[in-house]
């Protein structure tokens, strides 16, 4: 029978990051994967997650398996973490996930169990898994307008004409903060135009937000999602713990079902745990577990924010760096979005054969599309991608 598989189309990302690692020439720089890496080129294990995992190790008793949903305890902090008690709880389901991209697939997933002829609306461009996902699914994918080529900024008017077009049990999948791949990012009043037309048509928003306290801090971060979530009568919301703690390889997501009233929630959350049962059973719980230590010790807490900020302004600085540096050496101010872009991407807006000419000429990678992580540089690099970007484009 394994004679009849196909051979599956390699995953780009994960194909550049091989070439690039097979690469032999010293000065390289790698901004494909979207992983967050300090000045040092390594993705630390964060001081709190430390001190937690050391607790957790000490105190811990048993190995047994969680509920089906996952600790409580992690979705309580996580819960009030996204949306701040901007909702009440006993409206909200929640669903711990193998990370953000779990999440997303038991979203999805809830959806078409609602709605088994269901279309999920996303932006143009997006994370690519959405898409990989909503297609090996077989759920009906349709692009709204989003990024402009031309300005690297959102074409708010092309996105709202494209949205007309939403109906009434259609979901709109949007990003909660750190747009991926563009790191373009709606306004508040944009949010709330967006909130109306979606309550209009009766269309259920579910957000994706994989980057709280990557772009503005934590509470800015989250406020496009509270202030979805607390004005439309359904949502699902899918969050990541993989970027703001730096627990990749522990994959902790959760997913949250906002119903329109509480006496619908033990329903949606008898239908999320069933999902959970028939997909690999419980979550796993060390991730979670160290997430909920964290959320709820003042002392780790503080910690941990403080740490995050380090984060989040250091990829600031790399970003106004890189502009200034750019409009140094071309004497405009056309690559300034890349400043008031948020979180670890941008894409700068050039074609795939200027993309190409980067790697081949100056060992820089990134991908075809031009998006670029962020936390890839240091300040040393800045310089030699800004060189690079500028001979690159009289090359061609």
């Amino acid at each position: 029978m394994l004679e009849h598989l196909k051979d599956q189309p390699a995953d780009k990302i994960l194909s550049l990051a091989a070439a690039y690692k097979a690469d032999p020439r010293e000065q390289k720089i790698d901004l494909g994967v979207g992983v967050y890496k300090n000045a040092k080129g390594v993705t630390p294990v964060m001081r709190a997650v430390k001190e937690a995992e050391a607790r957790i190790l000490a105190e811990q008793q048993t190995k047994a398996y969680t509920g089906l949903a996952g600790d409580p305890a992690f979705a309580d902090a996580m819960v009030d973490l996204v949306l701040g008690g901007t909702v009440e709880r006993d409206r909200i389901a929640a669903l711990a996930t193998p990370g953000g991209t779990g999440a997303c697939r038991q979203g999805f997933e809830l959806a078409r169990l609602a709605k088994p002829d269901v279309r999920v609306w996303h932006s143009a461009p997006t994370w690519p898994n959405h898409l990989s996902i909503l297609k090996f699914m077989g759920v009906e994918a349709k692009p709204y307008r989003y990024f402009d080529e031309e300005t690297a900024l959102v074409d708010f008017e092309g996105m709202m004409e494209y949205l007309q077009g939403v109906a009434q049990g259609d979901v709109v999948l949007l990003h909660g903060c750190c747009h991926n791949p563009t790191g373009a990012n709606l306004t508040s009043e944009q949010i709330d135009r967006v909130t109306a037309l979606l309550t209009e048509k009766g269309a259920m928003p579910m957000i994706d937000i994989a980057y709280q306290g990557f772009g503005d801090g934590l509470e800015a971060d989250a406020a496009a999602t509270r202030a979805i979530a607390s004005r439309v009568p359904e949502c699902l919301i899918a969050a990541s713990c993989s970027k703001n703690f730096g627990i990749y390889r522990e994959r902790t997501g959760l997913l949250m079902a906002i119903s329109a009233e509480a006496g619908q929630t033990k329903t949606t959350q008898d239908n999320m745990n069933f999902l959970n049962r028939q997909t690999y059973s419980f979550p796993p719980d060390h991730g979670a577990r160290v997430v909920a230590t964290i959320l709820n010790d003042p002392e780790l807490r503080a910690d941990w924010e403080a740490e995050l900020e380090e984060v989040r302004t250091g990829m600031l600085a790399l970003r106004e760096q890189l502009a200034a540096e750019l409009a140094r050496l071309t004497n405009t101010d056309r690559y300034a979005f890349i400043a008031r872009h948020r979180g670890m991407f941008s894409r700068l807006g050039v074609s795939p054969e200027m993309v190409e000419r980067l790697r081949e000429d100056h060992a820089i990678y990134m991908v075809g599309d031009s998006r670029m992580n962020i936390a890839g540089l240091n300040a040393e690099t800045v310089p030699v991608l800004a060189r690079a970007i500028v001979e690159a484009e009289k090359a061609g």
